[in-house]
């Protein structure tokens, strides 16, 4: 089965809603120049409102934009985070995982297969379309790139596809990448920064359902 990651979250009704429907992992966005910024504070008050990845519940991701070491060890003494998932160069995201031993994630822009990360002592990977000259903000920008090139991409370590990503392209998306898991923030959104929980539901269900479907879409 496809895993799914609900990133942004910012509200306790959506954190009750990803674990009823037993999400693997949620993201909390820790870049104030994000509609889905959120404090430390925050994040624990979200945290602390659903179970956690060892009670059963989805895993906590926190989203980290070039923070330096002291920000982040100020977040992660305030909430609990499983995983970092960090923007930044690949030098940077590995001195984090070392630094603060927990699972980084970091996150690729792909405009080529070359571009394709190949470093195995990363913990993860998250896919997306690479970054623009007016992007302000990572991730939840709705862009979309060749989800073929990671067809035949043999992946150093686990890797989730991101960016573009709905409940209407979700399974074209799994398809055609071959990705062992997804990611959306904008795609479950009703407006930037405020999630729909049909949206997440049909998401979530379409994810689910892709492998099945792989007759009829491929």
């Amino acid at each position: 089965m496809t895993g799914v990651k609900i990133c942004g979250i910012r509200d306790t009704q959506t954190m009750a809603l990803c674990a009823r429907l037993k999400v693997d992992w949620v993201g909390f966005v820790f870049c104030d120049a994000s509609p889905r910024f959120v404090t430390a504070d925050d994040a624990l008050r979200l945290h602390e409102s659903a179970p956690s990845g060892q009670e059963g519940g989805p895993l906590r991701v926190g989203l980290f934009v070039k923070s330096d070491d002291d920000f982040i060890a100020q977040v992660l003494r305030t909430v609990p985070l499983d995983i970092l998932q960090i923007y930044d160069t690949p030098e940077r995201a590995i001195e984090i995982q070392s630094r603060f031993g927990r699972p980084v994630w970091q996150a690729c822009g792909i405009a080529r297969h070359s571009d394709l990360p190949t470093n195995p002592d990363m913990a993860g990977y998250v896919i997306e379309a690479p970054k623009q000259e007016q992007d302000h903000r990572p991730g939840g920008l709705g862009r979309t790139f060749d989800w073929s090139l990671t067809r035949n991409w043999t992946p150093p370590s686990f890797w989730m596809l991101a960016g573009g990503l709905n409940p209407g392209n979700v399974q074209r998306a799994i398809l055609e990448s071959q990705a062992p898991a997804v990611d959306v923030s904008s795609g479950v959104e009703a407006a930037p920064g405020c999630k729909s929980a049909e949206l997440i539901e049909k998401f979530v269900q379409n994810s689910r359902k892709a492998l099945d479907l792989r007759p009829k879409l491929s």
